[in-house]
């Protein structure tokens, strides 16, 4: 008996750790489900998985002692469950979805826990290290990719001043920038020309260059330039 407590405490330690380790990083890059709530994610996870070995340390709860859980299916409905989780920290602001890798960071962690519980140590692990270094080392190789960035954009133009679609996307082109999917607007009784759409550069640094020759331009009135995914 005292070494099947000996199992469980051992599971649900590596899987509390594990998700420990995994959370600290979130943490560190201020994401809200970080340390606590991974840690929580590992050592649930194995708790629930460890229902299946109740018969063995707790015998007077299946009558006849025998085994009536599957652990195949209570992984299945923590990983369904833990989905529900991962949507609540996914999140939109403005144009802009946040928080996809950190709810997968909470899904993976689950996974690990599961592993744990089942006494799968040596696979956890592995999967705890695949998992940070995902999170920490892909990070300074994601940034270092070449990589399209996105814009959602929107120019304000004083009418009797405004450029036509041709001589806005030449200013856009001078500083490596493309407009798709344009949409025209008026405003303010005929006295504001509205230009909307998508922009694409093929570094972060065009934005920037652009910001700089609207902020110039004495015929622009207002504009908005908001990253997005794609």
């Amino acid at each position: 008996m005292t070494s099947i407590y000996l199992q469980v405490a051992a599971g649900l330690g590596a899987a509390w750790t594990a998700g420990a380790v995994i959370g600290a990083e979130r943490s560190f890059h201020g994401r809200a489900a970080g340390f606590r709530t991974h840690a929580l994610v590992g050592l649930a996870a194995a708790a629930a998985v460890m229902v299946s070995l109740a018969p063995t340390f707790a015998p007077g709860v299946f009558p006849g002692g025998a085994a009536r859980l599957d652990p195949t299916r209570l992984a299945q409905g923590v990983m369904t469950g833990i989905g529900f989780l991962g949507a609540g920290v996914i999140f939109k602001e403005g144009v802009n979805v946040q928080g996809l890798t950190t709810a997968a960071s909470v899904w993976a962690t689950a996974a690990i826990g599961l592993l744990c519980g089942v006494g799968a140590y040596v696979p956890a692990g592995f999967a705890t290290l695949g998992v940070v270094a995902t999170l920490l080392m892909l990070r300074w190789v994601e940034d270092r990719l070449p990589a399209q960035v996105y814009a959602w954009s929107v120019f304000r133009f004083r009418t009797p001043e405004a450029p036509d679609k041709a001589g806005l996307q030449a200013m856009l082109a001078a500083r490596g920038v493309s407009m798709r999917e344009l949409s025209y607007a008026r405003s303010h009784d005929g006295a504001i020309l509205e230009f909307s759409g998508n922009l694409m550069a093929r570094r972060d640094r065009a934005f920037d260059d652009l910001a700089e020759h609207l902020r110039a331009l004495p015929a622009l009135a207002e504009f908005e330039l908001s990253r997005i995914s794609k």
